[in-house]
């Protein structure tokens, strides 16, 4: 029996989530996983209990939620704001504490994080608060208790390990006075009320959620968070939302890899339809940990011929060199994950997943057009990408080529839905 659509309506209602973002499949097994813990006889049993129980629908909400963050996840964007904020503080001369805002937080690693390199740009305690708001209770009883296990540690992070934290039996502690930077509460970004009576904010990180919300959603959104940032205030977002920023009157500011945006001068342009593309299973926006390489296309050959390497440079092993690109993409070192993916094209044949990379590494350092390239020559590889899809949808999107997008979107929605090899 499939899953009555009124299922997916309740979570989009409650929490703006696009069912085809996350795939109608994954949805489908969190309610048949709280219909047995519920012990309600059918699906039909289990709808009259959602609607009479909000401990029922929390935990539903709950079910569905995976979150999905680490320390110091894209370094770049903390480097940045570290800076930004030091230039802020010494503007202001003390006149008020800078106020930061991490909306969804999750578990805590987001606005920890901000509170750590806020310390390490030099800024005293007094200088900052920082507001963590996410829609589940779960994620906030974890992070106030603040233990983290090794999930939460990637890239090089052996250095803020122990700057920050101290060992114990069952994970790392985080230190005290970076707990009490930071002060938790839920709330959901849906909730016209939330967060009234706040002054708005220096800076606001929302990254990663715009994506798994439809159209109107993510419009809701975005108009949300500007009223949640001062006029001159900073706002970051993930890798694949700058177009989302852009078409509500908001620009980037320009540094490389941080995601950042402000508000731009003169009148707001008239807002384009833009099609977001979906999270995937592992989603290439979120982490480049798990992806795996896809079978190359029999019989294709690349454009150029590959330049052999000379003795003294011993080829490494097309795994070998696909998880040190995943390892420098999750450490925000873009050029040199560039360079891992040419080598890995010089060296050996070519690989719609590099393609990928490249064409996400593009994307997040503003030059569309080169991402289009690159997420065409994947495709090329792997008609069904469904990664390089939507994140071409997206751009074709941003250019105003709606037909285009929505035929790559539901390309790409076919392509999760199909087993994989």
């Amino acid at each position: 029996m499939s899953l009555a659509p009124h299922f997916f309506e309740f979570l989009h209602q409650r929490i703006g989530l696009d069912a085809e973002s996350v795939g109608p499949a994954m949805i489908e097994r969190a309610v048949r996983q709280r219909q047995v813990q519920a012990q309600a006889p059918s699906l039909e049993a289990y709808w009259g209990l959602l609607g009479e129980s909000a401990q029922e629908q929390q935990a539903l909400i709950e079910a569905v939620i995976v979150p999905e963050t680490w320390f110091m996840r894209y370094p770049e964007s903390f480097a940045a704001l570290g800076r930004l904020a030091r230039t802020r503080w010494s503007e202001l001369g003390g006149a008020r504490p800078l106020r930061l805002l991490s909306l969804p937080c999750s578990t805590g690693e987001e606005p920890y994080s901000m509170a750590m390199a806020l310390f390490e740009a030099g800024l005293p305690a007094s200088a900052f608060v920082i507001h963590g708001v996410d829609v589940s209770p779960n994620s906030l009883v974890k992070a106030r208790r603040a233990l983290y296990g090794r999930n939460s540690f990637r890239g090089d992070y052996k250095a803020i390990q122990g700057r920050h934290f101290n060992a114990e039996a069952d994970g790392y502690l985080l230190q005290p006075r970076i707990v009490a930077q930071v002060r938790l509460q839920p709330g959901n970004v849906l909730d016209p009320s939330l967060l009234a009576g706040e002054a708005p904010y220096d800076f606001v990180f929302c990254r990663n959620l715009l994506i798994y919300f439809d159209v109107p959603t993510q419009r809701q959104v975005v108009a949300a968070l500007k009223t949640l940032t001062r006029d001159d205030g900073v706002v970051f977002i993930g890798p694949a939302e700058g177009s989302l920023l852009t078409s509500s009157g908001m620009r980037p500011l320009g540094i490389p890899q941080a995601f950042a945006f402000v508000r731009a001068p003169g009148p707001a342009p008239v807002p384009a339809p833009v099609i977001a593309p979906p999270p995937l299973p592992t989603p290439a926006s979120q982490s480049f940990k798990n992806a795996t390489p896809r079978a190359v296309a029999a019989g294709l050959s690349p454009r150029t011929t590959p330049v052999p390497p000379t003795p003294s440079a011993p080829i490494a092993e097309p795994a070998t060199l696909l998880a040190q690109i995943a390892t420098l993409a999750n450490a925000g070192q873009s050029a040199e994950a560039r360079a891992a993916c040419e080598r890995y094209l010089r060296d050996h044949p070519p690989e719609a997943q590099v393609f990928y990379w490249l064409g996400l590494l593009s994307d997040a350092g503003g030059n569309s057009l080169e991402a289009q390239g690159f997420y065409r020559k994947a495709l090329y590889l792997a008609p069904q990408h469904a990664e390089a899809l939507a994140h071409l949808a997206a751009l074709l999107a941003a250019q105003g080529d709606l037909d285009g997008a929505r035929r790559l979107q539901a390309r790409a929605a076919r392509a999760l839905k199909e087993p994989k090899a």
